[in-house]
């Protein structure tokens, strides 16, 4: 068997460009934040990072968006990290880059550069993808969050009847903009969360209407959900993938570079050899897998006998391949699929099912996506500029 070739330090750059500094909304490679790249002999790579300051409180995100993304490529055993500071200099030439940057983007329209970008991925179809999806971003949104779902399933799209949102999208007044439909979710105890919800199913007249698209068109449906959609300050935007490899996933790849993936899986062997060429595609674009969920792992009858109709320990094989971690077996209950047909999808309610998103979430966001910490030092610094610029 041949060994995996190395990166170059200038495959490094490539894979560097799809880490973004959060606050200044730019990438680290356009910014001049990456010094060097070097690459070993034994797939060790060292990267060199220029810190706006020396004390950043950001450094710790960095760290792990540049190591992760870095890591991912084939080739590469291990990832280390030398910082440093940027001059005086060096730190108002990133300035000036960010601003203009900021000049030539919309941002009304753009996803701000501080919301997590997460695709919800499979292999195959039929695992249950978009009522993960879908009850995902229910469970995040009842921690208080603002939550955007993009239905990126431009052929099979049922985003729409599952959260039960309806209607067309709106336009924006005076501008050839799409608003979102949007929902409120009562909070678990806490303040309530916020949906923005984009999907084909919301510009058709009948959702029973076959789109007979191919690649290209699908692709720029989905540039157009990301450009021409005004998104407002979400925290997290969680994408509802088509199954498979094909061209949505690559154009996703080209069009948002710091989306990370998560793979849904059954408990099934066939189900899970097939969500294994998800990741693999997700790796060969240079994107971060973030975790598996094992969907419909069991049946559970009343009296607590414990039914494994799809066989056993799929997720669990494809997290142990892949090198990621298990984040949730979710057990085969029937108020799933009642929730997606009426609209009110089953996180909204109690149960097992609704306490096993419930903690799906709380692992997302406090482990496997964890959201970005806005309080830091480039914000102040680029604050600080702006503030002296002749008016």
């Amino acid at each position: 068997m041949r060994p995996t070739p190395r990166p170059t330090p200038e495959d490094v750059f490539g894979l560097l460009r799809g880490v973004i500094d959060p606050e200044l909304g730019s990438d680290v490679v356009d910014l001049g934040m990456i010094r060097s790249a070097e690459v070993a002999d034994d797939g060790t790579v060292a990267v060199t990072v220029a810190l706006t300051t020396a004390g950043c409180p950001l450094r710790a995100q960095l760290q792990r968006d540049i190591k992760t993304r870095v890591g991912s490529a084939p080739g590469v055993t291990a990832v280390s990290i030398t910082w440093s500071e940027m001059t005086a200099e060096e730190r108002a030439t990133a300035m000036g880059k960010a601003r203009f940057n900021a000049q030539q983007r919309a941002p009304e329209t753009a996803i701000p550069a501080t919301t997590r970008v997460i695709g919800i991925a499979s292999g195959k179809g039929g695992v249950g993808k978009s009522s993960v999806t879908v009850n995902l971003a229910v469970a995040m949104a009842q921690r208080g969050l603002r939550i955007g779902v993009l239905d990126a399933d431009i052929w099979g799209f049922s985003v729409p009847r599952m959260l039960g949102v309806d209607g067309r999208l709106a336009a924006v007044p005076g501008a050839k903009k799409m608003l979102p439909s949007t929902r409120t979710v009562p909070g678990r105890g806490g303040p309530e969360g916020h949906l923005e919800v984009v999907s084909m199913g919301l510009l058709t007249d009948d959702e029973t209407d076959a789109l007979m698209w191919r690649g290209l068109m699908l692709n720029r449906a989905v540039q157009h959900f990301l450009e021409d959609v005004s998104w407002g300050a979400l925290d997290y935007l969680l994408i509802d993938l088509p199954p498979g490899t094909g061209d949505v996933q690559m154009g996703l790849a080209r069009m948002l570079p710091r989306t990370e993936l998560i793979v849904v899986t059954t408990p099934a062997l066939a189900a899970q050899k097939v969500a294994a060429r998800a990741a693999t595609m997700a790796r060969k674009s240079y994107l971060r897998v973030a975790g598996v969920i094992e969907n419909m792992s069991a049946f559970v009858t009343p009296d607590g006998t414990s039914h494994a109709v799809f066989g056993r320990g799929g997720g669990q094989a494809l997290a142990t391949d892949i090198g990621v971690p298990l984040l949730a077996t979710l057990p085969i209950d029937a108020a799933v699929a009642d929730g997606g047909d009426t609209g009110r999808p089953v996180a909204l309610g109690d149960g097992p099912v609704a306490d096993a998103f419930a903690r799906l979430a709380e692992i997302v966001v406090t482990e496997a996506v964890p959201p970005v910490d806005v309080a830091g030092c480039s914000a102040r610094l680029l604050d600080a500029i702006e503030a002296a610029l002749p008016r």
